[in-house]
C-alpha cells in the first residue's frame, strides 16, 4: 500500500519536477559551458515522505542543438526514519561509482517525457547505456 501511495504521489510530482527543478538546471548547465565535454548535475525535489532525485548532463550537440541525458529515483523521507534517527544515507542520493541509488527507468520516462514537451524535443528518448534516457532539443537560451 505505501508503495501504491509514493507512485501516485511521483506521478503527481513528475510534471512539477519537470518544469521547476529540471528544465532550470538543464539551461544553467548549457549557459555555463557553452563547448565541449558534457556537463552534469544532481538536483532534488519532493514532498514530506519520499525525495525524487534527478542526474542531468547536458552537452551541445550539432549546431544550434543540445543533447540532455537524465536518470531519476526516489530516496524514501519517510517520517520513520527520521524519528529513528537514521535519515537517508548521502549514498542514496547519488548514483554509482558516487553513491548506492538505482534509476527508476519509469519515474524517468514521466520526468523526460514532460521536459521534452516544455523544451520542443528534436525525437523521442533514446536510453544510453549507463542507465539514462536521453533527448535532443534545440538550443534556446531564455
Amino acid at each position: 500500500m505505501l508503495k501504491a501511495k509514493l507512485d501516485r504521489r511521483q506521478r503527481v510530482y513528475t510534471e512539477p519536477m519537470a518544469r521547476a527543478v529540471v528544465e532550470p538546471a538543464v539551461l544553467k548547465l548549457i549557459r555555463q559551458y557553452p563547448r565541449g565535454r558534457p556537463f552534469s548535475t544532481t538536483v532534488t525535489y519532493g514532498g514530506d515522505d519520499f525525495s525524487m532525485c534527478a542526474h542531468i548532463r547536458a552537452q551541445r550537440a550539432a549546431p544550434g542543438q543540445v543533447k540532455i541525458a537524465l536518470a531519476c529515483w526516489v530516496v524514501n523521507m519517510d517520517t520513520a526514519r527520521y524519528f529513528g534517527d537514521n535519515p537517508p544515507a548521502r549514498e542514496e542520493m547519488c548514483l554509482p561509482p558516487e553513491g548506492t541509488a538505482q534509476w527508476d527507468e519509469d519515474l524517468t520516462s514521466r520526468v523526460i517525457g514532460h521536459l521534452a514537451a516544455r523544451m520542443n524535443a528534436l525525437a523521442t528518448a533514446l536510453p544510453t547505456t549507463d542507465e539514462h534516457l536521453t533527448i535532443t532539443v534545440p538550443l534556446v537560451l531564455t
